[in-house]
């Protein structure tokens, strides 16, 4: 497995804009497919995004299409959720996982076997 820790969250209006990061340790983090979750008050843990290992192919769930960007860069063994456009909506705990697998798969987030502590964001109306 792998240790991750989430930064970034925070306090932003309705219509701005904010950059998660998820740094990994140990020396495998390019064998890693990466996915970012969120759990709102009161409700259970969502998917949002993933990347697969190569960054070649990506995941975004339909609430966050053309909103949220997640990227990753192998040699800083970080993934990045870039959030533009927010909304009320996605007030919730951010957290990153990590999952062993060669491909992005259907249902990738089955495959998440290690996670963080979550990063919280909150978005203002």
């Amino acid at each position: 497995q792998v240790q991750l820790v989430e930064s970034g969250g925070g306090l932003v209006q309705t219509g701005g804009s904010l950059r998660l990061s998820c740094a990994a340790s140990g020396r495998t983090f390019s064998s890693y497919a990466m996915g970012w979750f969120r759990q709102a008050p009161g409700k259970e843990r969502d998917v949002v995004a993933a990347i697969s290992r190569s960054g070649v192919t990506r995941y975004y769930a339909e609430p966050v299409k053309d909103r949220f960007t997640i990227s990753r860069d192998n040699a800083k063994n970080t993934v990045y959720l870039q959030m533009n456009s927010l909304k009320p909506e996605d007030t919730a705990v951010y957290y990153c996982a990590a999952g062993l697998m060669s491909a992005l798969a259907p249902r990738w987030w089955d495959g998440m076997d290690s996670w963080g502590k979550g990063t919280l964001v909150t978005v203002s109306s």
